[in-house]
């Protein structure tokens, strides 16, 4: 009698999990390290420690042999965008799982919902028109987040049908929702006589860019992220149960409409966000949480610890290929995602036949 074979993925034990996470960590790291030397100017390890010990210690511990513009090159220009990479990364990845376990298919990602384009319709407004100048560099951040609340709550309302809304029905919403600010974006654009600069910006915006990252930007992502992810952990048993339907979440006590309507809540938040700072930016929220699932399982808490490793890790290693394939130039860092997630996306949908959890 033949024997039964086993699969090596999705990692069943403990200690397996845990090495994969470390393995994750360290290309994490190796990626930073890489990041922050690579560019259009190529700077030196030992170079780059000296200044991150001065800055971090405030105080000269090593003598500043390199000038001052090499220091700005690395500490607000490089580093920033580094820390940034991971966040978006990781929060479009977070994006993701919550919008795959609200919708209960694995191709959703914060596009599903008209979210990233409700965001981007309200950014773009912002860089076109300027009616947020007087927030200075958070006006992007605020039309955003105005734009991705806009897009949720019209996909909500579209939904609605007889004072209940359905995976199907905010499916087929979303995707009404998406093309509608696609179409507002579009015509901003088109039709803005305020000179080339800023159709030129918006256009590079739109297809991801980390070029505005800054440590403030950064420190309020960051923010956002950390408490967004805190409370998805928590709540990881609730995600797991949504997974079986909403019937047997009722009836082992999970309360869906609270859970959902709390997940579209931070979904739209973080989203908002994010785009704020990256632009648009594909793939990453829709390929990764699955990729991922496929090696750890579904459980979520499990899953998204991994994810948020594997997303983040995937945006800096994007970041780093964006800025040397076309050196001195920059590629925009939404191209790179589509280049390596589309096909990748793909090959794994023909390989599970579209089953949720690979």
């Amino acid at each position: 009698m033949a024997k039964k074979r086993t699969s090596l993925f999705p990692l069943q034990k403990q200690s397996h999990y845990l090495i994969f996470c470390a393995v994750m960590a360290a290309v994490l790291v190796f990626s930073f390290i890489m990041a922050t030397r690579l560019g259009s100017v190529e700077l030196k390890f030992d170079m780059i420690k000296k200044v991150i010990t001065n800055r971090v210690m405030r105080r000269e511990v090593y003598r500043a042999t390199w000038g001052e513009s090499t220091e700005t090159i690395i500490w607000n220009i490089r580093i920033p965008r580094i820390f940034t990479a991971f966040i978006v990364g990781a929060g479009l990845t977070l994006c993701g799982i919550l919008m795959q376990a609200l919708t209960k298919n694995p191709l959703a990602d914060p596009y599903v919902l008209g979210i990233s384009h409700g965001a981007s319709a309200g950014a773009v407004s912002v860089i076109m028109y300027g009616y947020l100048a007087f927030l200075g560099g958070y006006g992007t951040m605020v039309g955003a987040f105005v734009g991705a609340v806009l897009s949720i709550m019209l996909a909500l309302r579209i939904a609605t049908i007889r004072n209940k809304v359905t995976a199907t029905q905010l499916v087929l919403a979303g995707i009404a929702v998406s093309a509608l600010f696609g179409a507002i974006t579009n015509f901003m654009i088109y039709y803005t006589k305020t000179g080339s600069d800023k159709v030129k910006t918006a256009n590079y915006w739109l297809m991801g860019s980390l070029n505005g990252a800054s440590w403030d930007k950064l420190k309020y992502a960051t923010i956002a992220f950390t408490i967004c992810l805190i409370l998805i952990f928590v709540l990881s048993k609730g995600l797991d149960v949504l997974l079986l339907g909403d019937d047997v979440a009722v009836t082992v006590g999970v309360d869906t409409d609270r859970l959902k309507l709390f997940i579209i809540i931070v979904a739209t938040l973080l989203t908002g966000i994010i785009v704020s700072i990256s632009g648009t930016i594909g793939f990453v929220g829709l390929t990764i949480p699955h990729i991922t699932r496929s090696i750890v399982g579904t459980k979520h808490r499990r899953l998204i610890p991994a994810s948020v490793l594997v997303g983040g890790t995937f945006l800096v290693v994007a970041d780093i290929i964006s800025r040397v394939i076309v050196a001195p130039e920059e590629l925009p860092i939404g191209v790179v995602s589509a280049f390596f997630g589309a096909p990748f996306f793909l090959y794994l949908i023909r390989k599970s036949h579209g089953q949720f959890g690979g």
